[in-house]
Protein backbone atom coordinates (compact mmCIF):
# COMPACT_ATOMS: atom_id res chain seq x y z
CA UNK A 1 0.00 0.00 0.00
CA UNK A 2 1.36 3.41 -0.95
CA UNK A 3 1.64 6.41 1.35
CA UNK A 4 -1.16 8.03 -0.64
CA UNK A 5 -3.52 5.13 0.08
CA UNK A 6 -2.54 5.04 3.75
CA UNK A 7 -3.27 8.76 4.05
CA UNK A 8 -6.69 8.35 2.46
CA UNK A 9 -7.53 5.52 4.83
CA UNK A 10 -6.48 7.75 7.72
CA UNK A 11 -8.73 10.54 6.45
CA UNK A 12 -11.63 8.07 6.30
CA UNK A 13 -11.50 7.70 10.09
CA UNK A 14 -12.55 11.32 10.64
CA UNK A 15 -15.95 11.27 12.39
CA UNK A 16 -17.22 14.30 10.44
CA UNK A 17 -15.89 13.25 7.07
CA UNK A 18 -16.79 15.78 4.37
CA UNK A 19 -14.23 14.98 1.69
CA UNK A 20 -11.18 12.95 0.74
CA UNK A 21 -8.07 14.79 -0.44
CA UNK A 22 -6.30 12.58 -2.97
CA UNK A 23 -3.45 15.05 -3.45
CA UNK A 24 -4.78 16.07 -6.85
CA UNK A 25 -8.40 16.82 -6.01
CA UNK A 26 -10.74 16.63 -3.06
CA UNK A 27 -13.71 14.35 -3.57
CA UNK A 28 -16.78 15.51 -1.65
CA UNK A 29 -18.25 12.89 0.68
CA UNK A 30 -21.77 13.04 2.11
CA UNK A 31 -23.52 10.69 4.57
CA UNK A 32 -20.43 8.49 5.12
CA UNK A 33 -22.25 6.37 7.72
CA UNK A 34 -25.31 5.64 5.61
CA UNK A 35 -25.94 1.89 5.65
CA UNK A 36 -25.61 0.35 2.20
CA UNK A 37 -25.69 -3.33 3.20
CA UNK A 38 -28.03 -3.93 6.16
CA UNK A 39 -26.83 -6.15 9.00
CA UNK A 40 -27.52 -9.88 8.75
CA UNK A 41 -27.78 -12.47 11.49
CA UNK A 42 -24.04 -13.07 11.41
CA UNK A 43 -22.60 -9.87 9.89
CA UNK A 44 -22.74 -6.19 10.88
CA UNK A 45 -24.14 -3.44 8.64
CA UNK A 46 -21.82 -2.03 5.98
CA UNK A 47 -21.74 1.71 5.35
CA UNK A 48 -20.57 4.05 2.60
CA UNK A 49 -17.42 4.59 4.68
CA UNK A 50 -16.77 0.83 4.60
CA UNK A 51 -17.27 0.76 0.83
CA UNK A 52 -14.84 3.66 0.38
CA UNK A 53 -12.32 1.90 2.61
CA UNK A 54 -12.54 -1.17 0.39
CA UNK A 55 -12.31 0.79 -2.88
CA UNK A 56 -9.15 2.55 -1.66
CA UNK A 57 -7.56 -0.67 -0.34
CA UNK A 58 -8.27 -2.56 -3.59
CA UNK A 59 -7.85 0.41 -5.93
CA UNK A 60 -4.72 -0.78 -7.75
CA UNK A 61 -6.22 -4.00 -9.16
CA UNK A 62 -9.68 -2.47 -9.55
CA UNK A 63 -8.37 0.41 -11.66
CA UNK A 64 -6.20 -1.90 -13.74
CA UNK A 65 -9.33 -3.80 -14.88
CA UNK A 66 -11.53 -0.71 -15.31
CA UNK A 67 -9.19 1.72 -17.05
CA UNK A 68 -10.27 2.86 -20.56
CA UNK A 69 -13.41 0.69 -20.46
CA UNK A 70 -16.97 2.09 -20.67
CA UNK A 71 -18.68 1.83 -17.31
CA UNK A 72 -22.23 0.69 -16.59
CA UNK A 73 -23.50 2.16 -13.33
CA UNK A 74 -25.44 0.19 -10.73
CA UNK A 75 -26.29 2.62 -7.93
CA UNK A 76 -27.98 2.07 -4.57
CA UNK A 77 -28.26 5.60 -3.09
CA UNK A 78 -30.20 4.37 -0.04
CA UNK A 79 -28.64 0.94 0.26
CA UNK A 80 -29.83 -2.48 -0.83
CA UNK A 81 -33.40 -2.08 0.52
CA UNK A 82 -33.95 1.16 -1.42
CA UNK A 83 -34.54 1.87 -5.06
CA UNK A 84 -31.55 1.22 -7.32
CA UNK A 85 -30.54 2.61 -10.70
CA UNK A 86 -29.02 0.84 -13.71
CA UNK A 87 -27.43 3.38 -16.06
CA UNK A 88 -25.44 3.08 -19.27
CA UNK A 89 -25.79 6.51 -20.85
CA UNK A 90 -25.75 9.11 -18.06
CA UNK A 91 -27.59 12.41 -18.11
CA UNK A 92 -26.27 13.94 -14.90
CA UNK A 93 -23.12 16.03 -14.53
CA UNK A 94 -20.08 14.12 -13.30
CA UNK A 95 -17.00 15.79 -11.77
CA UNK A 96 -14.26 16.89 -14.20
CA UNK A 97 -11.88 14.16 -13.01
CA UNK A 98 -14.31 11.48 -14.29
CA UNK A 99 -13.52 10.70 -17.94
CA UNK A 100 -16.32 10.31 -20.47
CA UNK A 101 -16.91 9.47 -24.13
CA UNK A 102 -19.84 9.92 -26.50
CA UNK A 103 -21.09 6.48 -27.66
CA UNK A 104 -24.02 5.69 -29.92
CA UNK A 105 -26.88 3.53 -28.66
CA UNK A 106 -27.79 0.69 -31.01
CA UNK A 107 -31.32 0.69 -29.58
CA UNK A 108 -32.11 4.38 -30.04
CA UNK A 109 -29.59 5.40 -32.71
CA UNK A 110 -28.72 8.41 -30.53
CA UNK A 111 -25.38 9.39 -29.03
CA UNK A 112 -25.04 9.40 -25.25
CA UNK A 113 -22.40 9.89 -22.58
CA UNK A 114 -20.62 6.91 -21.05
CA UNK A 115 -18.39 7.34 -18.00
CA UNK A 116 -14.96 5.78 -17.44
CA UNK A 117 -13.16 5.07 -14.16
CA UNK A 118 -9.52 5.82 -14.96
CA UNK A 119 -8.20 7.19 -11.67
CA UNK A 120 -8.45 6.97 -7.90
CA UNK A 121 -10.64 10.10 -7.47
CA UNK A 122 -13.08 8.59 -9.95
CA UNK A 123 -13.22 5.33 -7.99
CA UNK A 124 -13.82 7.24 -4.74
CA UNK A 125 -16.57 9.20 -6.46
CA UNK A 126 -18.25 5.94 -7.49
CA UNK A 127 -18.30 4.98 -3.82
CA UNK A 128 -19.79 8.35 -2.92
CA UNK A 129 -22.70 7.88 -5.36
CA UNK A 130 -23.19 4.34 -3.96
CA UNK A 131 -22.22 2.60 -7.18
CA UNK A 132 -21.94 -0.68 -5.32
CA UNK A 133 -21.24 -2.94 -8.29
CA UNK A 134 -18.54 -2.21 -10.86
CA UNK A 135 -19.32 -3.31 -14.41
CA UNK A 136 -17.03 -2.50 -17.35
CA UNK A 137 -16.90 -3.58 -20.98
CA UNK A 138 -14.53 -6.29 -22.27
CA UNK A 139 -13.20 -3.80 -24.85
CA UNK A 140 -11.32 -0.54 -24.26
CA UNK A 141 -10.43 2.70 -25.99
CA UNK A 142 -6.63 2.30 -25.72
CA UNK A 143 -5.19 0.88 -28.97
CA UNK A 144 -1.82 -0.29 -27.71
CA UNK A 145 -0.37 -2.77 -28.23
CA UNK A 146 -2.61 -5.01 -30.36
CA UNK A 147 -5.27 -2.73 -31.90
CA UNK A 148 -3.20 -0.12 -33.69
CA UNK A 149 -5.09 1.62 -36.45
CA UNK A 150 -8.59 0.83 -35.21
CA UNK A 151 -10.66 4.05 -35.22
CA UNK A 152 -11.90 6.03 -32.22
CA UNK A 153 -15.23 7.08 -33.75
CA UNK A 154 -17.82 5.88 -31.25
CA UNK A 155 -20.75 8.12 -32.18
CA UNK A 156 -22.61 9.27 -35.25
CA UNK A 157 -23.53 5.88 -36.70
CA UNK A 158 -23.66 2.24 -35.69
CA UNK A 159 -21.47 1.39 -38.68
CA UNK A 160 -18.70 3.70 -37.47
CA UNK A 161 -18.97 2.28 -33.97
CA UNK A 162 -18.72 -1.29 -35.25
CA UNK A 163 -15.47 -0.41 -37.05
CA UNK A 164 -14.00 1.16 -33.91
CA UNK A 165 -11.63 -0.24 -31.31
CA UNK A 166 -14.52 -0.62 -28.84
CA UNK A 167 -15.98 -3.39 -31.02
CA UNK A 168 -12.88 -5.57 -30.54
CA UNK A 169 -12.80 -7.21 -27.09
CA UNK A 170 -9.76 -8.14 -25.01
CA UNK A 171 -11.59 -11.13 -23.56
CA UNK A 172 -13.74 -14.07 -24.47
CA UNK A 173 -15.95 -14.70 -21.43
CA UNK A 174 -18.00 -17.61 -20.09
CA UNK A 175 -20.65 -17.18 -17.41
CA UNK A 176 -21.41 -20.43 -15.56
CA UNK A 177 -24.60 -20.41 -13.46
CA UNK A 178 -25.96 -23.37 -11.50
CA UNK A 179 -29.68 -24.10 -11.76
CA UNK A 180 -29.70 -26.52 -8.86
CA UNK A 181 -32.23 -25.52 -6.22
CA UNK A 182 -31.79 -25.90 -2.47
CA UNK A 183 -35.55 -26.07 -1.90
CA UNK A 184 -35.57 -22.90 0.20
CA UNK A 185 -36.15 -20.48 -2.69
CA UNK A 186 -39.38 -18.47 -2.83
CA UNK A 187 -41.84 -19.46 -5.57
CA UNK A 188 -40.38 -18.43 -8.93
CA UNK A 189 -37.10 -17.37 -7.34
CA UNK A 190 -33.62 -17.93 -8.72
CA UNK A 191 -31.52 -20.74 -7.23
CA UNK A 192 -29.87 -19.66 -3.99
CA UNK A 193 -26.20 -20.27 -3.28
CA UNK A 194 -25.59 -23.72 -1.81
CA UNK A 195 -22.70 -26.16 -1.78
CA UNK A 196 -24.03 -28.80 -4.19
CA UNK A 197 -24.84 -26.21 -6.86
CA UNK A 198 -21.50 -24.44 -6.60
CA UNK A 199 -19.52 -27.70 -6.52
CA UNK A 200 -21.12 -28.79 -9.80
CA UNK A 201 -20.32 -25.36 -11.27
CA UNK A 202 -16.68 -25.90 -10.32
CA UNK A 203 -16.73 -29.25 -12.14
CA UNK A 204 -18.24 -27.63 -15.21
CA UNK A 205 -15.58 -24.91 -15.15
CA UNK A 206 -12.86 -27.56 -15.08
CA UNK A 207 -14.48 -29.34 -18.05
CA UNK A 208 -14.47 -26.03 -19.88
CA UNK A 209 -10.81 -25.49 -18.99
CA UNK A 210 -9.91 -28.89 -20.48
CA UNK A 211 -11.32 -27.78 -23.83
CA UNK A 212 -9.64 -24.37 -23.60
CA UNK A 213 -6.33 -26.07 -22.78
CA UNK A 214 -6.68 -28.28 -25.87
CA UNK A 215 -7.21 -25.13 -27.93
CA UNK A 216 -4.19 -23.53 -26.21
CA UNK A 217 -6.35 -20.72 -24.85
CA UNK A 218 -5.26 -19.36 -21.46
CA UNK A 219 -8.13 -19.23 -18.96
CA UNK A 220 -8.59 -17.28 -15.74
CA UNK A 221 -11.40 -17.98 -13.28
CA UNK A 222 -13.17 -15.95 -10.60
CA UNK A 223 -16.25 -16.28 -8.45
CA UNK A 224 -19.16 -14.25 -9.75
CA UNK A 225 -19.90 -13.05 -6.23
CA UNK A 226 -23.30 -14.72 -6.55
CA UNK A 227 -23.83 -18.43 -7.22
CA UNK A 228 -21.55 -19.11 -10.17
CA UNK A 229 -18.18 -18.62 -11.83
CA UNK A 230 -16.78 -16.41 -14.58
CA UNK A 231 -14.06 -17.66 -16.92
CA UNK A 232 -12.09 -15.05 -18.89
CA UNK A 233 -9.83 -15.86 -21.84
CA UNK A 234 -7.52 -12.95 -22.83
CA UNK A 235 -7.41 -12.64 -26.62
CA UNK A 236 -5.70 -10.50 -29.22
CA UNK A 237 -8.01 -7.89 -30.69
CA UNK A 238 -8.28 -9.58 -34.09
CA UNK A 239 -12.03 -10.27 -34.10
CA UNK A 240 -15.15 -8.32 -33.24
CA UNK A 241 -17.75 -9.25 -30.62
CA UNK A 242 -19.91 -11.21 -33.06
CA UNK A 243 -17.03 -13.44 -34.13
CA UNK A 244 -15.87 -14.00 -30.54
CA UNK A 245 -19.42 -14.88 -29.46
CA UNK A 246 -19.69 -17.38 -32.32
CA UNK A 247 -16.52 -19.12 -31.21
CA UNK A 248 -17.51 -19.15 -27.53
CA UNK A 249 -20.82 -20.76 -28.52
CA UNK A 250 -19.00 -23.57 -30.33
CA UNK A 251 -16.84 -24.18 -27.27
CA UNK A 252 -19.87 -24.29 -24.97
CA UNK A 253 -21.72 -26.66 -27.30
CA UNK A 254 -18.72 -28.98 -27.32
CA UNK A 255 -18.59 -29.04 -23.50
CA UNK A 256 -22.36 -29.58 -23.32
CA UNK A 257 -22.21 -32.53 -25.72
CA UNK A 258 -19.56 -34.12 -23.52
CA UNK A 259 -21.57 -33.56 -20.32
CA UNK A 260 -25.25 -33.45 -21.34
CA UNK A 261 -26.63 -34.52 -17.95
CA UNK A 262 -24.79 -31.83 -15.99
CA UNK A 263 -24.71 -28.81 -18.34
CA UNK A 264 -27.17 -26.94 -20.53
CA UNK A 265 -27.41 -24.16 -23.10
CA UNK A 266 -31.20 -23.88 -22.80
CA UNK A 267 -32.69 -20.37 -22.70
CA UNK A 268 -35.80 -21.61 -20.90
CA UNK A 269 -35.10 -21.29 -17.16
CA UNK A 270 -37.34 -24.27 -16.39
CA UNK A 271 -35.35 -26.51 -18.78
CA UNK A 272 -32.09 -25.54 -17.05
CA UNK A 273 -33.24 -27.10 -13.78
CA UNK A 274 -30.68 -29.43 -12.20
CA UNK A 275 -27.86 -28.35 -14.54
CA UNK A 276 -25.16 -25.69 -14.95
CA UNK A 277 -26.01 -23.10 -17.60
CA UNK A 278 -23.09 -22.33 -19.94
CA UNK A 279 -23.76 -18.75 -21.03
CA UNK A 280 -21.76 -17.64 -24.06
CA UNK A 281 -24.10 -14.77 -24.94
CA UNK A 282 -22.27 -12.42 -22.57
CA UNK A 283 -19.81 -11.92 -25.45
CA UNK A 284 -21.90 -9.04 -26.76
CA UNK A 285 -20.91 -5.39 -27.10
CA UNK A 286 -22.35 -3.45 -24.18
CA UNK A 287 -22.95 -6.48 -21.94
CA UNK A 288 -20.87 -6.75 -18.79
CA UNK A 289 -19.95 -9.11 -16.00
CA UNK A 290 -18.79 -7.90 -12.61
CA UNK A 291 -15.28 -6.46 -12.73
CA UNK A 292 -12.71 -8.55 -10.80
CA UNK A 293 -12.85 -7.58 -7.10
CA UNK A 294 -16.20 -5.81 -7.53
CA UNK A 295 -18.57 -6.00 -4.57
CA UNK A 296 -22.03 -7.38 -5.28
CA UNK A 297 -25.37 -6.01 -4.14
CA UNK A 298 -26.24 -9.02 -2.01
CA UNK A 299 -26.47 -9.58 1.77
CA UNK A 300 -23.03 -9.86 3.34
CA UNK A 301 -21.34 -7.85 0.53
CA UNK A 302 -19.72 -10.71 -1.41
CA UNK A 303 -16.93 -9.88 -3.85
CA UNK A 304 -16.23 -11.30 -7.31
CA UNK A 305 -12.88 -12.88 -6.46
CA UNK A 306 -10.17 -14.23 -8.79
CA UNK A 307 -9.12 -17.71 -7.64
CA UNK A 308 -6.62 -20.36 -8.64
CA UNK A 309 -7.95 -23.25 -10.71
CA UNK A 310 -6.70 -25.68 -8.07
CA UNK A 311 -8.85 -23.91 -5.47
CA UNK A 312 -12.05 -25.01 -7.19
CA UNK A 313 -13.71 -27.63 -5.04
CA UNK A 314 -12.27 -26.28 -1.81
CA UNK A 315 -13.73 -22.76 -1.78
CA UNK A 316 -17.21 -21.28 -1.45
CA UNK A 317 -18.13 -17.81 -2.78
CA UNK A 318 -19.41 -16.47 0.54
CA UNK A 319 -15.92 -16.57 2.04
CA UNK A 320 -14.89 -13.65 -0.20
CA UNK A 321 -16.49 -10.43 1.05
CA UNK A 322 -15.83 -6.73 1.22
CA UNK A 323 -14.23 -7.37 4.64
CA UNK A 324 -12.09 -10.40 3.75
CA UNK A 325 -10.99 -9.51 0.20
CA UNK A 326 -8.27 -6.98 1.17
CA UNK A 327 -6.48 -9.52 3.40
CA UNK A 328 -6.60 -12.12 0.62
CA UNK A 329 -5.16 -9.59 -1.81
CA UNK A 330 -2.27 -8.98 0.57
CA UNK A 331 -1.75 -12.71 1.02
CA UNK A 332 -2.01 -13.91 -2.60
CA UNK A 333 -1.47 -10.76 -4.63
CA UNK A 334 -3.64 -10.13 -7.68
CA UNK A 335 -3.98 -13.55 -9.30
CA UNK A 336 -5.00 -11.93 -12.59
CA UNK A 337 -2.04 -9.54 -12.63
CA UNK A 338 -0.85 -8.83 -16.18
CA UNK A 339 -3.66 -10.95 -17.66
CA UNK A 340 -3.41 -8.96 -20.90
CA UNK A 341 0.19 -10.14 -21.29
CA UNK A 342 -1.16 -13.65 -21.92
CA UNK A 343 -3.37 -12.92 -24.92
CA UNK A 344 -4.12 -15.78 -27.26
CA UNK A 345 -4.18 -15.79 -31.06
CA UNK A 346 -7.73 -16.85 -31.92
CA UNK A 347 -6.87 -17.62 -35.54
CA UNK A 348 -5.33 -20.95 -34.52
CA UNK A 349 -8.22 -21.79 -32.22
CA UNK A 350 -10.76 -20.99 -34.95
CA UNK A 351 -8.91 -23.35 -37.27
CA UNK A 352 -8.96 -26.11 -34.64
CA UNK A 353 -12.70 -25.70 -34.11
Amino acid sequence: MTRRHADLLHQLEQPRLAGLDTGDVTVKITHPDRVLWPATTDRPAITRRDLLRYFISASEPLLSYMRDRPLTLLRYPYGLPGKHFFQKHVEFEAPPFVDRECLISEHTGLDGTYLFCNNLPGLIWLGQIANIELHTWYSRTENEPDARGLPHTFGGSVEAFEASVLNYPDFMVFDLDPYLYSGNEPPGGQPELHKAGFDLTCEAALWLKEVLDELRLPAFVKTSGKTGLHVFVPIRRQFDYDAVRGMSEQICRFVQRQHPRETTLEWSVERRRGKVFLDYNQNTRGKTLATPYSPRALPGAPVSMPVRWEELGSIQPEQFTLHTAPARLVRTGDLWHAILNHKADLTRAFAAL
